[in-house]
């Protein structure tokens, strides 16, 4: 129970009512501590990977969230994903396979070792597939952290879609590695990644399989239109600044 409604309300990025409103549902695993709602990390972690996308979570909706909360979190994934890449064409029959290829590549481009963290991943897998729903899974582990100032996703489209125990029973078609630097921030960019996925138009596009510059400019695009405020001055020109 280390998360405190406020926590949930920032990294979830809905107002508390919606939290409130999912609480009072049954919809979300919590706790009451002398009067207060508390809340279990990896928990919640489970529960934005299971519950069922663009119905009963739905992060970032325009009606919910505020305008001021995203701050320098709004373009969180397109950072990660510039820090990361974009891994087209990982062959492999197997999740098993897919990983361990795909790491070859992203550790060696991380500094990393592949070995390693292939395992904590598969152990991860083992615990609960790291499947959303429509085909997007993301493999990360609780068992590691960047020893860095930013986080890393990495995109990975296998050669074909592989069986991956997801929930909705679908074969997984896109990967996003991810391996942020805190806690907090691992599981804001694990939700910001099952809004990501609810959205057709943004799954169509994931099926094009995008380099990475095609890919960054629509996850800046994306990003941007979450909410009708458009970025600070500030936030484009060291966007501009990554390019």
């Amino acid at each position: 129970m280390d998360l405190k409604l406020k926590d949930v309300i920032e990294l979830l990025n809905v107002s508390e009512t919606t939290v409130k409103r999912w609480i009072s549902d049954g919809k979300i695993p919590y706790y009451r501590l002398n009067n207060q709602y508390r809340f279990s990390r990896s928990e919640i972690e489970n529960w934005v990977l299971s519950c069922k996308q663009g119905g009963d979570f739905s992060p970032f909706d325009e009606e919910e969230c505020s305008k001021e909360r995203l701050g320098t979190q709004q373009f969180g994934l397109y950072r990660a994903v510039h820090k990361g890449g974009v891994y087209r064409g990982i062959k492999g029959d197997t999740k098993e396979e897919v990983i361990r290829n795909a790491m070859l590549e992203i550790a060696q481009d991380l500094h990393l070792d592949a070995e390693v963290i292939t395992e904590l991943l598969l152990d991860r897998e083992n615990l609960m597939p790291t499947a959303l729903s429509n085909g997007i899974g993301v493999p990360h582990t609780r068992d590691f952290l960047l020893q860095e100032s930013f986080d890393v996703i990495a995109v990975v489209f296998p050669e074909k879609p592989i069986e991956y125990g997801a929930l909705d029973g679908q074969p997984v078609h896109t990967l996003f590695f991810l391996f942020a630097c805190d806690d907090k921030r691992h599981l804001h960019l694990l939700a910001k990644l099952a809004h990501l996925s609810s959205k057709p138009e943004n799954l169509d596009y994931l099926k094009t399989h995008p380099t990475k510059m095609q890919f960054l400019e629509y996850v800046k695009n994306w990003e941007g239109s979450i909410l009708p405020k458009q970025p600070h001055k500030a936030e484009s020109a060291a966007l501009v600044g990554h390019h």
